[in-house]
């Protein structure tokens, strides 16, 4: 189970696009927006339907994953008032999930969250990265309501 105090759990979950980024062997990183999902221990981002450049299988993530599992997903609230900027950074190992039970309530999560991929043709018949967050560093200008820490406060766990 991922810990995070009941402020941020709300705040990753109620999120619409994170910023996945994820590196070659080589070190080349590649920072991609996504639609994802949380289920309490790992996050879920499919390869839907949208047009693509190349066969979603050959896509630079999934070849960077391949090559190293070592990713990281962003979340994060700007507006012009910036003592309500925040972002929660995730880091952790990525898989490509192909086929499964893992997989498949993945999609059933992400169907759920996001209804576009309820009516999109083609959604789930393309691979599912999972990321498992080994930590998590949690940052706003402001501390939460309930929240004595000093603004700009960032706590890492694992």
């Amino acid at each position: 189970m991922l810990h995070l105090a009941p402020e941020d759990r709300a705040f990753l979950e109620q999120a619409r696009v994170g910023r996945l980024a994820t590196a070659s062997a080589g070190g080349e990183p590649h920072v991609i927006p996504v639609c994802f999902v949380l289920d309490g221990a790992a996050v879920y981002s499919a390869i839907d339907a949208k047009p693509k450049r190349v066969e979603p299988r050959k896509l630079r993530r999934l070849e960077n994953i391949r090559q190293n599992p070592r990713a990281s997903l962003v979340v994060d609230h700007y507006e012009e008032e910036w003592r309500r900027l925040r972002y929660l950074l995730l880091r952790g190992r990525a898989e490509i999930l192909e086929t499964g039970p893992d997989r498949e309530r993945a999609l059933a999560l992400l169907r759920e969250k996001y209804p576009q991929y309820r009516s999109m043709p083609g959604f789930g018949a393309g691979p599912v990265i999972r990321l498992i967050p080994e930590t998590v560093r949690c940052w706003r200008a402001e501390p939460a309501a309930d929240d004595d820490s000093d603004p700009g406060f960032e706590g890492e766990m694992a």
